[in-house]
This record gives C-alpha cells, sequence and structure tokens, in this order.
C-alpha cells in the first residue's frame, strides 16, 4: 500500500528533485501551485522506487474523488501505475490520472493499449508561449500590444519594482481592492479560494521560490505579477492583478516582467483560460507556440 503525506513548504527540494529535470511543462507541476492550493485538493505526494507520486482531491457530483498526476521519474511504469491503480481502488475508486498531456497519453495506449478513456476539456489547456515573443513583440500580429504600452509609457510615468517581502503588504491591498470590485454571489466560491492561495504564496514569497513584478504610479501599487519554475526551461505566470482603469496596463507588467526573468526561462506557461470567453481572447492574442492539451486518463474497471 502507498503512504502519502501532506505537501508543505518543507517538502520543495524534495518534489523539485523530479519536476525541475522532468522536463514537464503543465502548470500543475509547479510545486508554488501544488503548496498554495493544498487547502482545497488536499494534495498529497509520495516518493515511490524513483516515482514522485501526487495525488488529491477534486469533487465529482457532490463527492469528493481521490484522483493523481502523471508519474515523474524513471523506473518501473507498469509496476507504479498498479500500485497506483491498487491505491485508487482502497479508496472506491477506479484510477484517474488529470492533466495528461498527448506524449504522456502516447506512453499509456502504448504500454497499456485501450486499458483507459480519455476525456479532454479545453477549459484547461495550458497557453505556453516563447519568452522571446512575449518580450520583444515583434511583427505585425504584436502591433496592437505595441500601442497599448506606448501609450500607457506616454500618458503615465511608473515605476517597476520587484516583488520582496517588503512589497507584498501593498500588493495584497490591490488584490483585496480587486476582490471587492469583482465578487459576485455567482463567483463568491472561486474567487475567494484564489484569494486564500494568493495570500499563502505572497506570504511565503522567498520559500516558495517565487518571482514576481510591480507597476508603480504616483506611489501606488496599480499591477503586479507572480509566478516559479515548472521546469529547468519553463516558468510558469501564476497570477497576473491590475486596476483596470489603467489601459494597457496588463500589456505593460506582462512585457516587464518577462524581461527580467533569468534567460534560461526559454518558455512562458500562463496557464489555463478556464473558458471565461475575455481571458480566452486575451490569452490567445499573445500568440502561444504551444497550446498543451490536457486530458483526465480513466482506467477501464
Amino acid at each position: 500500500m502507498l503512504s502519502f503525506k501532506p505537501i508543505s513548504i518543507a517538502d520543495r527540494e524534495a518534489i523539485t528533485a523530479y519536476t525541475y529535470p522532468g522536463g514537464f511543462m503543465n502548470c500543475d507541476f509547479a510545486f508554488a501551485n501544488m503548496c498554495s492550493w493544498r487547502f482545497l485538493y488536499d494534495s498529497e505526494f509520495s516518493i515511490v522506487d524513483g516515482f514522485l507520486l501526487i495525488r488529491f482531491r477534486i469533487e465529482e457530483k457532490g463527492r469528493k474523488h481521490r484522483v493523481y498526476m502523471f508519474p515523474v521519474g524513471n523506473g518501473d511504469f507498469r509496476q507504479i501505475l498498479a500500485a497506483l491503480e491498487d491505491d485508487a481502488r482502497a479508496n472506491g475508486h477506479p484510477l484517474w490520472i488529470l492533466g495528461v498531456t498527448p506524449d504522456e497519453k502516447n506512453l499509456l495506449d502504448r504500454l497499456f493499449p485501450s486499458e483507459f478513456i480519455y476525456l479532454a476539456d479545453r477549459n484547461y489547456y495550458d497557453y505556453i508561449y516563447l519568452r522571446s515573443d512575449l518580450q520583444q513583440l515583434k511583427g505585425k500580429k504584436y502591433q496592437a500590444k505595441r500601442n497599448h504600452i506606448n501609450n500607457f509609457s506616454r500618458k503615465y510615468r511608473y515605476t517597476y519594482l520587484p516583488v520582496t517581502p517588503d512589497l507584498v503588504p501593498r500588493c495584497m491591498e490591490l488584490e483585496c481592492k480587486w476582490y471587492r470590485d469583482n465578487r459576485t454571489e455567482e463567483e463568491a466560491g472561486d474567487l475567494a479560494h484564489e484569494h486564500r492561495s494568493m495570500a499563502f504564496a505572497l506570504s511565503h514569497f522567498e520559500e516558495l521560490e517565487l518571482r514576481g513584478g510591480a507597476l508603480c504610479v504616483d506611489g501606488e501599487i496599480i499591477a503586479f505579477t507572480y509566478g516559479s519554475a515548472i521546469n529547468r526551461d519553463t516558468f510558469g505566470v501564476h497570477v497576473e492583478k491590475a486596476d483596470v482603469r489603467y489601459n494597457g496596463v496588463f500589456n505593460v507588467i506582462n512585457r516587464e516582467f518577462v524581461s527580467r526573468l533569468p534567460e534560461q526561462f526559454l518558455y512562458i506557461n500562463r496557464e489555463e483560460d478556464l473558458g471565461i470567453p475575455g481571458l480566452r481572447q486575451s490569452k490567445q492574442s499573445y500568440h502561444p507556440v504551444i497550446l498543451l492539451e490536457k486530458s483526465t486518463a480513466i482506467k477501464r474497471r
């Protein structure tokens, strides 16, 4: 029987020892995401026979359902999948693996032909960009972005600041204002969860090895963003908040932040659009080089 333990900040090195070299670009493999959302998903991990295993809970038809991420590591993959299946069935469910990409699906189909069914959800595909595209904004397809940035720069005298623990309270002031202004009865639960995740991440900024940036106009923080490494060449942007009264502010904070990331990061994962029309349009307008398909793989009984 597999033994899992809750994910905590103290487990960062143990987990990233597998995820950083693993090459997975899926935003769910960012340790900061795992840790800051653990309160909602009861995320746990286990290291067994050369593999990192992660399981968590989702709500399915009003019931909590234990699910798994794709195993990360090297070794006997058939054996580790059998162990996951045993663990799932011991908890009363068939094996569900979330966030399965096309490469992972091919591996499952090769080793376990016709044993899995796959459910894809376009709302949870990851948008992945070349860092150089977001930084340089070259060519006709980015003309509108450059215009927004130029107009913003002419209108406002702004300062870019790296997010540090000292700046966190000022960033949270903006987040609290955004939360109050955007909270609706329909979205109250989701926004409350995001707010809690963000408060945790910002409170443990250095421990989670987060990087962030903020824009300041007239002494006020009008935008901030932060993220963390997913693997050695892919950086995940987890949060981007701004005062929308400043036209072009999202274009500016995006370029300013990406321009200051270490050169090792060739790709930027800006995560999912969650099926929100405006968010989808915005993410598509930056022309991702990869729209990372993610499916749920369900083991047939």
